[in-house]
């Protein structure tokens, strides 16, 4: 599997172009799966729920299953986060892993950077970052740079990145 990154701060417009990534490289024909970091609780399950029940009494992983999807919940109950490498070996093979997030992991990624946010630029201290997509022009000269929205050039850059 070919994997690739977008990482950026907060409001950055990191989602709006993984979603639009992932709408052009499956329109391409290939599979994609995506790896989304979050820092911060979140739940994906409903309280009320049996599966959400079955968690709540302790249950250490729960999968649920329809005819339209399944989805594996593991609690950690006080265990580390897995590591990066670990969670990416439970996906299915695909063409192509985006990974939202994960910054500080070794894996190539482009920059997603917008001037309002005020952030400074993540890409002039970590040679993983290979490109910055911003909504303004920026000064990073040894790296590739995209407007934010040029979402089929972004694709183009990470497919010969990755050799797809």
């Amino acid at each position: 599997m070919k994997i690739y990154g977008v990482t950026g701060w907060k409001n950055a417009g990191k989602t709006g172009l993984m979603e639009r990534l992932v709408t052009e490289f499956t329109a391409r024909g290939l599979r994609v799966s995506t790896l989304k970091h979050a820092h911060h609780a979140f739940d994906i399950d409903q309280e009320g729920r049996d599966s959400y029940r079955h968690r709540q009494a302790g249950a250490a992983q729960v999968l649920l299953s329809s005819g339209h999807r399944w989805a594996l919940m593991s609690e950690l109950r006080g265990a580390p986060e897995p590591a990066l490498k670990d969670l990416l070996a439970r996906l299915d093979p695909v063409d192509l892993v985006l990974i939202e997030g994960w910054k500080r992991d070794s894996h190539p990624k482009v920059e997603a950077w917008r001037a309002a946010a005020s952030n400074p630029l993540i890409a002039p201290g970590d040679p993983t970052i290979r490109a910055v997509a911003s909504d303004v022009p920026v000064d990073v000269p040894d790296r590739a740079q995209f407007r934010l929205d040029d979402t089929v050039a972004i694709a183009d850059f990470i497919a010969t990145e990755v050799g797809l």
